[in-house]
């Protein structure tokens, strides 16, 4: 378990803003006594209502049980009467801005760099779910990257630990483009398989360079995933017609070809993406399980052999 120290606000001096994350202002700092390079999360404070906001609590108890090097470290915690401040480990960009400026230049992603943003994603996802933690906003903007090549995914404000068996939950989580259709139709039973729909999504979007599905409300997501993947039937996806959200009315899509949507990825990689995008969460592929689909068959013998050089 991490130990955190409780410095004055003064032991970090803000550099610049870097970005916002779901509850406050992240700044790029330094701390004055060492000299590294830290991220600094601002949160204000409502002292004559909630006080410190429950998702500012929730991070930093998360944090505290995750130590992996796929998960963005909380180095620090700084509280006064008006502010807390939380500080990581600093990371060059997020995923966002890596394909907005590929994009932007005119240049691709190659399948190698992308492989190895996808193994250690689910590298991190897989160590949270192993210890029982949801994230539930996996998106590009919540993975950061260094010029080292490291990936690791951060802000847990929406994360929440589970048990077995799944207790109800909130649907009113999860960026909408990357939101799992269970959630979309109002399931509150869900489980590791939000994540794993929203990693397919950010696999799709390292290829397209933009989101697979953007959907404008709710509904329109709903049928963003169902024109895509096809109209799920009771046989396909059992509860399927006895969720919320789900109306008799909707269209009779019938699934695309996703090798046309995602131009580019090999069949090694579409078939881990049908996987990741099954519409039953049943039947949808865990982290585990996707670390081991040959589709990374390529990276691991690199690995192997830079290892064997490395040892040699």
């Amino acid at each position: 378990m991490q130990q955190f120290g409780y410095n004055p606000p003064t032991a970090y001096k803000r550099l610049n803003e870097v970005g916002d994350g779901t509850y406050g202002v992240v700044y790029k700092a330094e701390n004055t006594q060492t000299g590294d390079i830290v991220a600094l999360k601002k949160i204000k404070l409502d002292v004559q209502n909630e006080g410190i906001p429950s998702t500012a609590i929730r991070e930093i108890a998360l944090l505290r049980e995750i130590e992996h090097e796929n998960i963005v470290q909380l180095l620090d915690v700084v509280s006064t009467e008006t502010q807390l401040q939380l500080i990581f480990q600093y990371m060059d960009r997020d995923l966002k801005e890596f394909i907005e400026q590929k994009k932007t230049s005119g240049n691709k992603i190659d399948n190698l760099t992308i492989k190895s943003i996808m193994c250690q994603i689910l590298r991190g996802v897989a160590d949270c779910h192993a210890k029982r933690i949801l994230h539930r906003d996996i998106k590009p903007q919540n993975i950061l990257l260094n010029d080292e090549g490291e990936v690791k995914i951060a802000d847990f404000g929406l994360a929440r630990a589970f048990q077995v068996p799944i207790r109800p939950y909130t649907h009113e989580v999860v960026t909408l483009y990357y939101r799992a259709p269970e959630i979309l139709l109002s399931s509150v039973e869900y489980s590791t398989a939000v994540d794993i729909w929203s990693v397919g999504l950010v696999f799709a979007e390292l290829y397209n360079q933009t989101p697979l599905l953007q959907g404008d409300s709710e509904i329109d997501q709903i049928f963003k995933v169902f024109s895509l993947l096809g109209h799920p039937t009771e046989e396909e996806w059992p509860g399927v017609t006895e969720m919320k959200n789900y109306k008799k009315t909707f269209p009779q899509w019938k699934p695309q070809n996703l090798a046309e949507r995602v131009p580019g990825m090999d069949e090694l990689g579409i078939d881990l993406l049908s996987k990741m995008l099954a519409l039953d969460p049943a039947k949808r592929i865990s982290a585990d399980a996707a670390l081991s689909h040959p589709f990374f068959d390529d990276l691991n013998q690199l690995i192997e052999e830079q290892n064997a050089e490395f040892g040699s």
